[in-house]
């Protein structure tokens, strides 16, 4: 079924007229076929803050068809109506619903809402909700399409995907009719031995393609943008290339601590958290080759070629190419914070890291020799995720006798949040008879452009599962190669122990290690959000 539907960035308010400059106001866009969604980890904050609020957004912009239903499923006894007002508080607070949309939330989106309580290990669980889903195949006509989504903590994935399969729950009831497809959160394992474990058990009740190991950095606008930008302009990707870039750094800080996650913390660990997952694929997508067209399989099979040619760190040279680091006590959202140490449910001694700086070489033509530099850390000095593409100085300096100190290479950035855009900077002539070059930026921001902000990730991937399309979902052998790359460094610090772990101040930008790591290969860390 094909619809003209208005551009998603339009706004949370659906009213934008903004026009997209190349394809006029509307756009021609697939609906999803009628389904049934089922949320396990219902009563969870992931869905409370970021799954239903998703949900909503699409059906507000009409980009999901009339016939939908969403069965949340836990543990908490709620009926219906509860958890109907439960998920209206939450829509209202995400979304800042004006009091009209609260009022019309019951007879609209909140008459599409069913709860199933059960016990996750039960069987009779999985029974009743079988019953109805097939009820609302009759009565709400979801057509016999199921997707389940895992919004639980990773202990309960292999638990649930029994019970489904158990059910006669993971398979379409007619294939060539309908369809069944399965949403698991990260993380996925905690190392490469545990990833192929969960796998196994997830794809002996589920094909591989009705899996989506979902990844939400890569429902990002700026993040999709970026392929857009390389392969749609004719004008970068002729020098996306180690003639013409000297390094890459990617950035994603938090200023937050873990604050109640102390526990979750102290078992995954910024390498496990935030590298394994978000930043190699951030980097996969910058370092990977034009596919030969824009579908799932030809995007992931180049994604998967980068991280296999990204060159392993030999578990004795860790030291040389990692650099871990734990905040203690400072400042940061304007006040004193405590250190990790001292956070709740975290051990007094340990050794988890919050900080993490890697370099990467990737050994294949385009980008021998070229560092790839990733950090990521939490109670950082503010909230940025950002790409920095670092071009190579000119070769030779013509303006030796201006008044300039040096002239900078040129940077591009691509802001992924808060702010998300782009910015370029280059050396311009300052207006006079003397001979003055000074930088200056040029910025793109989509809040500026589009007169509007871009949705949040999770409409888009939400989206993309229930058209099929597995472009911006991990694949498997992705998951296994990212373990491959970090399972040595973790191996190393554990071993370690606390020999090796730096400490940086709350509020700062890491520890001072990691600016030396850099210093050591003459180049410095780009400050985020400094030209946007």
């Amino acid at each position: 079924m094909l619809v003209l539907a208005r551009y998603p960035e339009i706004g949370m308010n659906g009213m934008g007229t903004q026009p997209i400059a190349s394809t006029g106001t509307f756009r021609e866009r697939r609906l999803p076929d009628p389904c049934a969604m089922v949320i396990f980890g219902a009563s969870g904050d992931l869905t409370e803050r970021k799954v239903i609020p998703a949900l909503y957004y699409l059906v507000r912009e009409r980009l999901l068809s009339d016939e939908y239903s969403v069965v949340g499923c836990g543990r908490t006894p709620f009926t219906h109506d509860q958890f109907r007002d439960k998920m209206r508080e939450s829509v209202a607070e995400f979304l800042h619903l004006s009091a009209e949309e609260r009022n019309q939330f019951p007879q609209g989106f909140g008459k599409r809402l069913f709860y199933q309580q059960g016990d996750f290990g039960e069987a009779a669980a999985y029974d009743k909700l079988r019953e109805l889903l097939e009820q609302l195949d009759r009565e709400r006509g979801t057509a016999g399409n199921r997707l389940f989504y895992l919004a639980t903590p990773p202990s309960f994935f292999p638990v649930i995907v029994t019970g489904l399969g158990n059910a006669r729950l993971a398979r379409p009831q007619a294939p060539d009719q309908n369809w069944t497809r399965i949403v698991i959160e990260k993380p996925f394992g905690r190392d490469l031995a545990s990833a192929r474990d969960l796998n196994r058990s997830v794809t002996s009740v589920f094909s591989e393609e009705q899996v989506y190991r979902i990844d939400h950095y890569l429902g990002k606008e700026t993040v999709q943008n970026l392929l857009v930008f390389r392969f749609a302009n004719g004008v970068f990707e002729p020098i996306w290339n180690r003639r013409y870039i000297d390094h890459v750094q990617i950035t994603v800080a938090e200023d937050l601590g873990v604050e109640e996650r102390g526990s979750y913390y102290e078992e995954a660990g910024c390498l496990r958290d935030m590298i394994q997952n978000h930043v190699l694929q951030l980097l996969s997508l910058v370092a990977m080759e034009p596919p030969a067209a824009f579908r799932a399989d030809a995007v992931r099979d180049e994604k998967a070629k980068v991280l296999r040619a990204i060159r392993p760190v030999p578990f004795d040279r860790v030291a040389d190419s990692a650099i871990r680091g734990q905040y203690r006590a400072g400042h940061a959202r304007g006040g004193p914070v405590p250190g990790y140490r001292s956070e709740p449910k975290v051990a007094a001694n340990s050794t988890t890291e919050t900080f993490t700086a890697l370099k990467f070489f990737i050994d294949d033509w385009r980008w021998a020799d070229v560092p790839f530099y990733l950090r990521s850390g939490k109670r950082l000095a503010k909230r940025a995720s950002e790409i920095a593409i670092q071009f190579r100085r000119v070769p030779h300096l013509l303006f030796r006798d201006c008044a300039t100190q040096r002239i900078d290479p040129n940077l591009l950035i691509v802001h992924i949040q808060p702010d998300e855009g782009m910015s370029l900077s280059f050396s311009a002539k300052l207006p006079g008879p003397v001979m003055k070059i000074r930088p200056v930026t040029m910025n793109f921001r989509y809040s500026e452009v589009f007169n509007a902000s871009p949705p949040t990730a999770y409409e888009t991937l939400l989206l993309d599962c229930m058209l099929g399309d597995a472009t911006l979902f991990n694949r498997q052998d992705a998951v296994d190669l990212s373990w491959q790359l970090v399972d040595p460094i973790l191996a190393r610090w554990k071993e370690d122990g606390d020999r090796g772990l730096a400490f940086y101040d709350a509020g700062s930008w890491g520890p001072a290690e990691a600016d030396a790591f850099l210093a050591a290969d003459g180049r410095v860390w780009v400050p985020p959000d400094t030209t946007h």
